[in-house]
């Protein structure tokens, strides 16, 4: 790959943005008993300190990638990195739940600047020819920002406690934003001038975080209400940027390519299946294998570290080979590793725990950068921001999706309750279903993902 000191440059520090982000996400996994504990957290309310960051992102994503096309794509991920960073400093002196759940989805909203602008950056710098390897290497940063964060999160919590967790965070966004100001030069804005669709937004977030609220009081009457109202929303929303004369989000971009429509969804269904895995699997050794933080954290590894080692070579895999082939066989292997832990118990051997994250991993790696690849080289410069923010927004409703059904079935099967010794057979029978699920879900992604069509 020929690289610019521009290009060098911008690759680093998207690079040390992904793998600062996903590194709070899988390190706050592992430091969850210990938040329960110290705040006498319920289930579902736990839940909810993944699921408040996941909500703010998704929400902000596609109004953040628009106005960062319009006003400047540097601006919108250095205020991102800004914003996450005094999050994670109040994350770490929360003097209770709610503060915490509140300070993660401040988190979100910086999150969604950085994730609407970082892969629009760099497919602004790097042409299509050279797109997938970039794409790769900053899959691989994500992913060893998923491999320290494990074990990391697991040794801060078990001998200074979960609050430096979120500490350090603090000096690593402090870091990136000085690089930003000193290093990274020029702006992006490919469509400079043009109008922000204000009411779209509203409409969008407003919907959204209806469904989301929604979807985490089934099976309650309300709920289902809520949630209704939320989906309505979304419906009127999509009708609204159908006629709107400058959009939020080009819904005909969706008609006009079906690469990029299939991709979107793929990645949907993809994360839906798949992102609550870290959070379930460190409940289980912790809870049902007694294991400690900082052991769980380690086993936690594997997958990370397997996805971070392959993504590289899928990326540029995808160069050369058709996406939608790569991807395909990455979500195959997916399926195989939930339909494993569907069948999850006490005595589940560690090995297999173990074989079962490295295939995981594995097909992680061979779906998330090639299937990137295909959205961004699907549209036109002038929509990489908003193709970026797209892409976002599938893969966090996707993992919101999958904290919801995980949710919803401990809300049924063991209800407002701490996770307690007696209540451990129930959170098997739950994990399994959930696991169940998820390989359905993930079966149904490789057609989805097999539909979209050649993009060379």
């Amino acid at each position: 790959m020929n690289q610019t000191p521009d290009k060098k440059v911008a690759l680093m520090i998207a690079m040390l943005a992904a793998f600062f982000v996903p590194f709070m996400g899988s390190s706050v996994n592992i430091a969850l008993p210990a938040i329960g504990k110290d705040f006498a957290m319920d289930a579902v309310a736990l839940s909810w300190v993944a699921t408040s960051f996941l909500l703010t992102a998704a929400m902000f994503l596609l109004p953040f990638g628009r106005l960062a096309d319009i006003y400047g794509r540097k601006l919108f991920f250095f205020l991102g990195i800004v914003t996450y960073t005094l999050a994670s400093f109040v994350s770490a002196i929360s003097p209770s739940g709610l503060i915490l759940i509140l300070s993660r989805g401040l988190q979100g909203m910086g999150g969604a600047m950085i994730f609407s602008t970082g892969i629009a950056i760099l497919s602004s710098v790097f042409p299509s020819n050279e797109r997938g390897k970039a794409l790769g290497m900053t899959a691989a940063a994500v992913y060893l920002g998923l491999s320290f964060g494990p074990p990391l999160g697991g040794l801060l919590t078990h001998y200074l406690g979960w609050r430096f967790v979120f500490l350090i965070h603090v000096p690593l966004g402090l870091i990136i934003i000085i690089l930003i100001l000193s290093k990274l030069k020029g702006e992006w804005a490919d469509a400079k001038g043009e109008s922000f669709d204000l009411l779209g937004s509203l409409t969008y977030c407003i919907s959204l975080t209806a469904l989301v609220y929604g979807l985490s009081l089934l099976p309650d009457n309300i709920g289902i209400t809520i949630a209704l109202i939320g989906l309505i929303g979304l419906f009127g929303f999509i009708v609204w940027e159908y006629n709107s004369p400058s959009p939020l989000l080009d819904v005909r971009i969706f008609q006009t390519s079906t690469v990029f429509a299939f991709s979107n969804l793929s990645t949907l269904v993809h994360y839906s299946a798949t992102f609550a895995v870290g959070f379930l699997i460190s409940l289980y050794l912790q809870y049902i294998k007694l294991y400690t933080p900082q052991i769980a954290g380690m086993i936690l590894m594997v997958q990370p570290v397997v996805m971070a080692l392959v993504s590289p070579f899928a990326g540029r895999l995808s160069d050369r080979i058709e996406p939608r082939i790569v991807a395909s066989i990455g979500m195959a292997m997916t399926v195989i590793g939930l339909s494993v832990f569907s069948f999850i118990s006490r005595d589940m051997m560690l090995s297999l725990i173990i074989l079962n994250l490295t295939i995981l991993g594995l097909g992680f790696a061979l779906f998330s950068s090639p299937n990137t690849n295909a959205v961004m080289s699907s549209v036109d410069k002038k929509y990489f921001g908003v193709a970026s923010a797209t892409l976002g927004t599938m893969r966090l409703t996707g993992q919101m999706l999958s904290m919801g059904i995980t949710t919803l079935i401990f809300s049924v099967k063991i209800g407002r309750v701490q996770i307690t010794e007696e209540y451990y057979q129930q959170f098997l029978v739950s994990s399994r279903m959930a696991f169940l699920i998820f390989s359905i879900l993930c079966f149904l992604g490789i057609l989805a993902s097999m539909a979209r069509g050649k993009i060379r």
